[in-house]
C-alpha cells in the first residue's frame, strides 16, 4: 500500500496489526488505539494527517517512521507520498486556505467557484480542520454571529468532501450512538413536517393537516433535550481541549431553531396559512442541516478529541438530564453502570456528584445562595445551616446537634413532627408554606432527602424572601442586562 496523509488509521492497522504497538510507543496520545471503542470509532474516521495533528507531529516524518517500521517487520517498504513537498502545504496552511475561501464567501463570492477552489486546495477536509477554521475566524475578530451566518454557506461549499466521510459510528449506549438515534427520529419528524406544510400550502385537507402539524411540532419539542445535552455535556468537555468555535456557532444555531420552532407552533395554533407553510419548511430545513453538521463535523471531531473516560462523564451527565427522543440502547461501556464514579478528586478537593470543590468554595457557594438552607438528619438532629448575609430566621452554632423539634415553638411542634413522620414513612416528599413577616413575603419548603435506594436520610428546609420575585412583571432577558442595573 502507499502511505499518504489520507490513509485511514483503521485501514493501516487492519493491514499491519503490529503498528498498534509501534504507534503507542511513538507517541503516548496513540495509546487510545489500544482501546476497543477508540479503534471502532476514532480509528475508522481518523487519517494519518489527523493523527499527526492530534499528536502535534511533523506529518512527513511521521509517514516515514511508519514506513520504516513496516519495512523492518515485513522486509518491504511502502511508497510514501510526501505531503509537504508535493502539496507545499502544512496543516496550518490548509486551514488558512479554508479561511480564505470562507472570507471570499463572506464578501459575496460565488459558491460554485468556492467549491472548485476547495477541491483544488485540499484532497479532503477533516472535522478538526473545520473546527480550527472557525476557531481562527473567531480569534481573528469575526463575531460568532457572523461565523454562524456563514455556517450554512461553508457547509454547503464543503458538502461534497464531507459526504465522502464514513458514517460516524459508536457502540450502543455511547453518547454518540444516542445522538445519531435522536437524529434519525428528528429526520423522520422533519419529513412529516414538510409533508403537512406542502399540504396546507396547496390547500389540501387543511384542518386535518394542521392537526398533524401540531402533533409533529409537539414531538419536535424533543430537540430541546437533544440540544441541552450537547450544550451542557459535550460542549464543555470540548472546551477543555480548547475547541470552542464549533460549540459557540452551534449554540447560536440552536437558538435560531428554538425561535423558528416557536414561530411554527404559533402559526399552526392560529391557523395562519399565509405564514405556516414557509415557517414549517424553513424549520425542517434548519433541523436537517443541523443533523448534517453534527454527524459530519461535530461528532467526528468529538470522537477524535474526547477520551473514553470523558465520554463516560458525558454519558453520566446525560443520564441526569434525561432523554426526550432516543434512549441509550445499553449500559456503556461494556455493560458498566455509566453513573458510577470514574475519577478520583484532585488533592484538596471534595468529590461531589458533579465536579469537585474545595471546602472554601463549598462554604462560599452556600454563603451566596439567595435562600436559607437547613438540614436535619434521619435522627431529627440539625446538622447544617447556611450562613448568608441576610438570614430570614436567626440561627447560631449552638443549634447544631439539637433535635429539630426543640427548635420550634410548642404550638407548632406537632406539625413539624407530622411532616417528619410523613417523610420518614414515604407518604410525602415535600411540604410548602408561605407567610407575611415584617412586611416581607416568605416562602418556606421542606424536602425529604432520600438516598439512591429510597431510604430516608433527612429533611432539607429552604426559606426565601420572595417579596421582590412576586412583584416582577413582563420579562428581562439576558441581552437586556447592563452594569447600571
Amino acid at each position: 500500500m502507499t502511505l499518504t496523509a489520507s490513509t485511514k488509521v483503521h485501514d493501516l492497522l487492519k493491514t499491519h496489526p503490529f503498528l498498534e504497538d509501534f504507534l503507542a510507543s511513538y507517541d503516548s496520545k496513540f495509546e487510545m488505539l489500544r482501546n476497543r471503542m477508540a479503534r471502532a470509532t476514532i480509528g475508522r474516521l481518523a487519517t494519518l494527517r489527523t493523527a499527526a495533528g492530534i499528536a502535534s507531529l511533523d506529518l512527513d516524518a511521521f509517514l516515514q517512521a511508519i514506513a520504516a517500521e513496516i519495512e523492518a517487520k515485513t522486509g518491504q517498504r511502502p511508497e510514501v507520498e510526501r505531503s509537504g513537498e508535493e502539496s507545499g502545504r502544512t496543516r496550518q496552511q490548509r486551514v488558512e486556505e479554508l479561511k480564505a475561501i470562507i472570507g471570499d464567501l463572506h464578501a459575496g463570492g460565488d459558491r460554485e467557484q468556492a467549491r472548485e477552489r476547495f477541491a483544488k486546495a485540499v484532497e479532503d477536509v477533516e472535522a478538526s480542520e473545520i473546527a480550527a477554521m472557525e476557531e481562527d475566524l473567531i480569534r481573528g475578530g469575526l463575531p460568532v454571529s457572523e461565523v454562524q451566518r456563514l455556517c450554512d454557506v461553508h457547509v454547503g461549499a464543503f458538502r461534497q468532501a464531507l459526504d465522502e466521510h464514513v458514517q460516524v459510528e459508536a457502540p450502543a449506549g455511547h453518547p454518540v450512538h444516542t445522538y445519531v438515534q435522536d437524529n434519525r427520529i428528528l429526520s423522520r419528524l422533519t419529513d412529516q413536517l414538510g409533508g403537512v406544510a406542502r399540504a396546507i400550502g396547496a390547500g389540501q385537507q387543511v384542518e386535518e393537516s394542521y392537526v398533524g402539524a401540531e402533533h409533529v411540532l409537539s414531538a419536535l419539542g424533543g430537540l430541546e433535550n437533544h440540544y441541552q445535552r450537547k450544550e451542557n455535556q459535550l460542549f464543555p468537555i470540548l472546551e477543555r481541549h480548547g475547541v470552542t468555535g464549533p460549540s459557540q456557532v452551534m449554540w447560536g444555531v440552536h437558538n435560531q431553531i428554538r425561535a423558528a420552532l416557536k414561530v411554527a407552533r404559533e402559526a399552526a395554533a392560529s391557523r395562519n396559512t399565509a405564514l405556516f407553510p414557509s415557517a414549517a419548511t424553513a424549520l425542517a430545513r434548519d433541523i436537517v442541516e443541523m443533523v448534517y453538521k453534527e454527524e459530519k463535523i461535530l461528532l467526528p471531531l468529538s470522537l477524535e478529541t474526547l477520551t473514553e473516560q470523558e465520554w463516560v462523564e458525558v454519558r453520566r451527565g446525560e443520564d441526569e438530564l434525561g432523554y426526550a427522543l432516543a434512549r441509550p440502547a445499553a449500559a456503556w461501556p461494556d455493560g458498566a453502570d455509566a453513573g458510577q464514579e470514574t475519577t478520583a478528586p484532585t488533592a484538596g478537593l471534595l468529590a461531589l456528584l458533579t465536579g469537585a470543590l474545595t471546602l472554601e468554595q463549598v462554604n462560599l457557594v452556600f454563603t451566596h445562595l439567595p435562600v436559607d438552607l437547613s438540614f436535619v438528619d434521619q435522627n431529627d438532629e440539625v446538622r447544617f445551616y447556611s450562613e448568608g448575609p441576610h438570614r430570614i430566621f436567626p440561627r447560631s452554632p449552638a443549634v447544631i446537634g439539637r433535635k429539630v423539634q426543640n427548635c420550634h415553638p410548642p404550638k407548632s411542634v406537632h406539625i413539624v413532627q407530622e411532616i417528619l413522620d410523613a417523610f420518614r414513612a414515604g407518604k410525602r416528599d415535600e411540604a410548602e408554606f408561605w407567610i407575611e413577616l415584617h412586611g416581607k413575603f416568605i416562602h418556606i419548603q421542606y424536602f425529604a432527602v432520600r438516598d439512591k435506594s429510597g431510604a430516608y436520610r433527612g429533611c432539607l428546609e429552604v426559606s426565601q424572601d420572595a417579596t421582590r420575585i412576586r412583584s416582577l412583571k413582563g420579562e428581562r432577558r439576558l441581552l437586556a442586562w447592563t452594569d447600571s442595573q
